[in-house]
This record gives structure tokens, C-alpha cells and sequence, in this order.
């Protein structure tokens, strides 16, 4: 059996995308800023993603750019707000200690230019807090950024309540929404969101594709110098078969939310009962206030980069967090956030599920889970000094 458990990574591109995209590769082929009807058929199919999309999210087309991804849109809404704040002798961020690196890497840059950033303390239920965020702002306190939901422990955030502490305080505020977008109901008006990212690979569309919201009235800052495109907030000619694609996958998602989450939200369930049996293990994250799909484990006494490779042998595709990071030999960064401790934070695994898995597959990772656990442990000294008890046990 081979089940793909590792959709907060990327997901299978579905066939309304690829459909939706062919016309665009063959037909429809024209360069959106040409004057003659072909480049202006493509123009006009490009606006009409762009509503679609603001339709999707609750504003109005114009509030929408399109970008090559999260990563970027995530850069564009920071150095936004940072530049906007600058003008006015704001230069302080507020943002939490878990969000994406697209967002903590952008705001250590700015940090060496001069701007303040304070990190929020991310509870051990993996939220932050409305309140938090009020006591954190000030006077010279340009942007608030704080994740929609958590890439590796899928913790949802009080958005609605965050934004509208911001909206009182004067205050910009942006969420990374790549996690949320497709599986959670997002209206940017009613949750008092000023800008807002996403990634159509997240909600089976295609890869290398994003969009940013900014409210109307937000002068954004060109990361991408040349051309007028995109109202010249972005430069280069616009992928129209990935933004078709992305366009389609979007409402899709929308369509079928409420029929996915209650699917999904039942197979997490089941995942997460079965494999809290397993002794000494942890789920990363509150128990409910989750994504739908979302399952993250620390397991004490191994190491995660083994449990991901032989689960892989038992026809499991999973992940220990965010294949950003995949990379690195350091734990997660979200991890430590919620007070994992590193040896512990090192025997992570995170399943993230898409609409097409079963109850079947489920009960089949539990038992792959089960199984790889106990061999790993079998070959540990660590597991072998917490058993003799040269070692305390750290999960209880």
C-alpha cells in the first residue's frame, strides 16, 4: 500500500486545475499585456481568475496580485508595511515565534536595517492571543503578521480577533493564510485582514503560484523590478495556465469545504486516537482548534529522520514539519516555540491528509506508526537509559 500523508508539503494537483489550465498552454497562449486579441483573450481570462479568486476570499478584484508563491507574498506584504511605517517613524513588528522562515527570515533582514521585531511567546497548545498582541503594540508599531494556521502543528489562530485588535490600534495586519487558504472559511473583510498570503499548491492547483491580498489603500513595495504588470506592484509576464489553474483549484475547494473538513476532521481523529496508544508519545498542538488534516506526534527515544525513512519503506509518505526546512539537522523551530524539548522536538512526525485518503489508509499508518516506533526503539540506547532508568522520561 502506498498513501501520501504529507499534504502540508505540496498536494496532487487536481483535474479541475489540469483542465482548467490546458486551454491556456494551447489556445489561449497570448501575452496578457500584448494590444491584439490574442494577448487581450488572455487579459480578459486573467481578470477573470482575479475576481474569482477576491470572490473566494471576500474582496474586490483589484485588492488581488498575483505572485510565484507564498514566499513571495509573504516578503511583498512585510516590506510593505515595513516601508509604509518607516514614513511615518514606525519601524516595530510584532509577530510570533513560529511562524513560516518566508516570514521570520524576512523580518531578520529588516531587523538589520533597523526595525524592532518582537516575537510572541506561542503557548504549549501551539495559540497566541488577541490580548497578547494588544499588550505588544505601540506607538511606533507599523505591522502585526501572524499565521492563519500553523504549517507543522496545523494550530489555528484567532485571526478575526487579532485583526480586529489591529484595526482599533491603527495597525496593519497580515496573515500567512498558505496553510488555511481552500480548507478554512476566510472572508479578509469580516476577520479585519489587511493583506494576506497564499499558494495554490496547498489546495490542489499548481506549483509556483500565489497571490497577495492587500486592502485597497496599501501602497505595495516592488520586489521585482522591470515591467507594468500586476498594476506594477509585480513585474514579469503572469503565468495564465498556473493563475487559471490556481483560480479553479481555489473554488473548488471553497465548493467542497464543509463535505472535506467533516471527512478529514473524522480520518485526523481517527489518527490521532490510534496513535496516542503508542507510550511516551505527544500530539504537537491543540487537540481540536486544528486544521482538518492535520496530525503532529513527538515520539520519545528516536529520531525522527529514521521514522520517516522506514515508514517511507512501509509505503508511508509523511514528514517530521515543514519541507522548507527538511534540510536542516536543527529541531523545529515550532517546536522549541511550544516547548518541545530538543531531544524530544527531534522525534517528530507530522501526517497531513487530503480528501482522496480513507479510514483504510488511517488505520493502516497507525499501524505502520506503531510498528516503526517500537523497532526504533528496540535498537536505542536512549529508549534503553529511559527504560533502566539512567534517563527521566520527558513525556510522561
Amino acid at each position: 500500500m502506498n498513501i501520501y500523508a504529507d499534504n502540508a508539503a505540496t498536494t496532487k494537483m487536481s483535474s479541475t486545475a489540469i483542465e482548467a489550465m490546458l486551454p491556456y498552454m494551447s489556445e489561449i497562449y497570448g501575452n496578457p499585456s500584448s494590444l491584439h486579441t490574442i494577448g487581450q483573450n488572455a487579459n480578459e481570462a486573467l481578470y477573470s481568475a482575479r475576481e474569482r479568486i477576491a470572490a473566494c476570499l471576500g474582496c474586490s478584484a483589484s485588492e488581488i496580485t498575483f505572485t510565484s508563491g507564498g514566499s513571495e507574498a509573504d516578503n511583498q506584504a512585510i516590506v510593505s508595511a515595513a516601508e509604509l511605517g518607516a514614513r511615518k517613524g514606525k519601524k516595530h513588528i510584532i509577530s510570533t515565534a513560529f511562524e513560516h522562515h518566508a516570514v521570520l527570515h524576512a523580518l531578520k533582514k529588516l531587523e538589520k536595517q533597523g526595525y524592532e521585531v518582537t516575537l510572541l511567546d506561542v503557548h504549549e497548545n501551539g495559540l497566541v492571543t488577541a490580548e497578547q498582541v494588544q499588550n505588544a503594540i505601540r506607538e511606533d508599531t507599523c505591522l502585526v503578521t501572524v499565521m492563519y494556521a500553523n504549517n507543522e502543528i496545523g494550530t489555528i489562530q484567532p485571526i478575526a480577533e487579532i485583526g480586529a485588535v489591529c484595526r482599533e490600534q491603527g495597525v496593519l495586519f497580515h496573515t500567512d493564510a498558505v496553510q488555511a487558504a481552500g480548507h478554512l472559511a476566510i472572508h479578509v473583510a469580516e476577520q479585519n485582514i489587511d493583506m494576506l498570503s497564499l499558494s495554490a499548491h496547498k489546495f490542489h492547483g499548481p506549483k509556483g503560484v500565489g497571490v497577495l491580498y492587500a486592502k485597497k489603500g496599501i501602497r505595495l513595495a516592488t520586489l521585482i523590478e522591470g515591467g507594468a504588470q500586476e498594476r506594477g506592484r509585480r513585474a514579469g509576464t503572469e503565468n495564465i495556465p498556473a493563475i487559471m489553474g490556481m483560480a479553479a483549484a481555489l473554488e473548488d475547494a471553497v465548493r467542497n469545504m464543509d463535505q472535506n473538513t467533516a471527512k478529514l476532521t473524522a480520518l485526523r481523529d481517527q489518527l490521532i486516537n490510534g496513535i496516542s496508544e503508542i507510550p511516551h508519545c505527544a500530539l504537537n498542538g491543540d487537540r481540536t482548534s486544528r486544521l482538518p488534516a492535520n496530525v503532529s506526534f513527538c515520539f520519545e527515544g528516536i529520531e525522527g529522520e529514521s521514522l520517516l525513512l522506514l515508514l517511507d519503506h512501509k509505503g508511508v509518505a509523511a514528514s517530521s514539519g515543514s519541507a522548507c526546512t527538511s534540510g536542516s539537522l536543527d529541531p523545529s523551530h515550532v517546536l522549541l516555540a511550544i516547548g518541545r524539548p530538543h531531544e524530544v522536538a527531534h522525534g517528530s512526525l507530522r501526517l497531513t491528509l487530503s480528501e482522496e485518503n480513507t479510514a483504510e489508509e488511517a488505520a493502516y499508518i497507525i499501524e505502520a506508526v506503531k510498528d516503526v516506533v517500537s523497532y526504533l526503539r528496540s535498537v536505542s540506547p536512549v529508549w534503553r537509559d529511559l527504560q533502566t532508568g539512567k534517563r527521566q522520561y520527558v513525556i510522561a
